[in-house]
């Protein structure tokens, strides 16, 4: 390991500070610290990291969309209606897709350490102006508004939280460190409902369940300043797949190099079919996801006679089981198909498929624990297959555009799947009632399974041309 030396600056990460402002920019690597150095720091920071990424982007959660927990409030006080309720949730999801994508374009190229907390502090902001200014709640375009600016500011948190995962942990150790990162959905979701429940309690006023967790991300965005780090490089470290002797399954080629950053983006992402079909997929596991946890409030309020805190509480519990599901789909991934990621999610959907009718057609008559408790089991399942499919877009793209990667399928998860999931639903149940918008939730379910077995077959071609390239280099040696 040679010591105290400078990488040289390529060319794209010279534009690249010169296109961004030096505030922003990713920084530069770094001279190499001594192998004793090297050994010390590298855990301790590799730990310190994930930490940062792990509590602030579960922060973005607390003030992402909170408009479904006091949804009956709305409509009852405010006038709402279920489509006007579901043009807000909209909104706020599109705009969170398409900055998903063109913030991680941006933030591929700029420093982890500054790009989430800066995100996370201006959507708080954004959050802070709903409770504190009259007219957002008198006004469904104008809350919408506001909505949309928080969704853009809220693209800000995945992007660094997926470059920081890809530069410092290698490929045969991602899956296990990704499915416990992605817990942070699940701790921020559960947390929403958690300090709602408490707003509410202590003040009385929806408003409060806005300005009451947008204090608290200040807060944490302070922290996840002082614990995150941009790159091993940047810090006088060696890249992880040197530290850790783990090549990356997919390399861009020589011919790559010294390309623009959208040439490389249009070769390895956007007419990468394999890119495509995750993206497609995506739609239909995000209209899943939100398709239930959106309107899990109202539908249990309407349906189940279920009471505010009672539907709060489902919303809670849905994310609260995303936790232990996360994990066991990350588990079935690595030790039953051996790091196979589409096989996990099909079965996985597969089990979705059946809490779901069950969560539709169990007796109205009966008791709400029913329902609660398919919902517990949807959230269980959920997780991981969204868990999966960003997985997937991390490890099978380059490291140059690994972000951008995962921010493409974002963006089609978020853009069309939110559309589906809170407008389309809102303006099905209007129109056809409850039966009908669940027999269209469970068609979903079956196009996201077609669509990941053939991702499936992609995957395996690649890993198969990983083992070729690998087992020639070791003869080569």
């Amino acid at each position: 390991m040679t010591t105290d030396h400078r990488a040289p600056r390529t060319p794209t990460e010279t534009s690249s500070r010169r296109g961004l402002t030096a505030f922003l920019a990713a920084p530069p690597p770094a001279p190499r610290l001594d192998d004793a150095t090297v050994a010390r720091r590298y855990p301790r920071l590799r730990l310190q990291v994930f930490l940062g990424i792990f509590i602030g982007y579960a922060a973005y959660y607390l003030i992402r969309n909170n408009v479904p927990l006091v949804s009956t409030i709305l409509k009852d006080e405010n006038g709402f209606s279920t489509v006007g309720l579901g043009v807000i949730t909209n909104g706020v999801l599109l705009a969170y897709g398409f900055s998903k994508f063109l913030s991680a374009i941006v933030s591929d190229k700029s420093s982890a350490r500054f790009f989430l907390p800066i995100g996370l502090a201006l959507s708080a902001l954004a959050n802070l102006f709903i409770a504190f200014v009259p007219a957002v709640g008198a006004s469904v375009a104008f809350f919408a508004v506001v909505m949309i600016v928080n969704g853009f500011f809220q693209g800000m948190g995945w992007p660094p939280s997926g470059r920081t995962l890809v530069h410092w942990f290698s490929t045969s150790e991602r899956g296990g460190k990704t499915a416990i990162w992605n817990v942070a959905h699940n701790v921020g979701g559960a947390g929403a409902g958690g300090l709602a429940g408490v707003a509410l309690a202590s003040f009385g006023t929806w408003q409060s369940v806005f300005w009451f967790p947008a204090v608290v991300c200040l807060v944490i965005a302070v922290v996840a300043l002082v614990l995150l780090r941009d790159t091993p490089e940047s810090e006088g470290l060696p890249p992880i797949e040197e530290y850790r002797n783990d090549p990356a399954p997919v390399e861009t080629d020589a011919a790559d190099e010294g390309a623009s950053t959208w040439s490389t983006i249009r070769r390895y992402v956007l007419t990468n079919r394999t890119m495509v079909n995750l993206a497609l997929a995506n739609v239909f596991v995000y209209t899943l996801r939100y398709g239930v946890l959106v309107w899990a409030p109202v539908y249990l309020s309407e349906v189940r006679g279920a009471s505010l805190g009672e539907g709060i509480a489902g919303f809670s519990l849905f994310e609260l089981a995303g936790i232990p599901g996360t994990l066991l789909c990350g588990y079935i991934s690595d030790k039953v198909f051996k790091g196979r990621r589409s096989p996990t999610g099909i079965l996985f959907m597969t089990a979705v498929g059946v809490a779901v009718a069950v969560y539709w057609l169990s007796p109205v008559e009966g008791t709400l624990w029913i329902s609660l408790a398919m919902l517990v089991a949807i959230g269980g399942l959920i997780y991981g297959p969204v868990m999966l499919i960003g997985l997937q877009a991390l490890d099978l793209s380059p490291r140059s555009v690994a972000g951008t990667a995962a921010g493409f399928t974002g963006l089609f998860g978020y853009v069309l799947g939110a559309t589906l999931a809170s407008t389309g639903i809102g303006l099905a149940v209007h129109a056809f009632g409850w039966d009908v918008t669940f027999v269209l939730i469970l068609a979903c379910v079956v196009l996201a399974i077609v669509l990941l077995a053939v991702v499936g077959r992609d995957e395996r071609a690649l890993n198969e041309r990983k083992r070729a390239r690998d087992a020639e280099e070791a003869e080569a040696r």
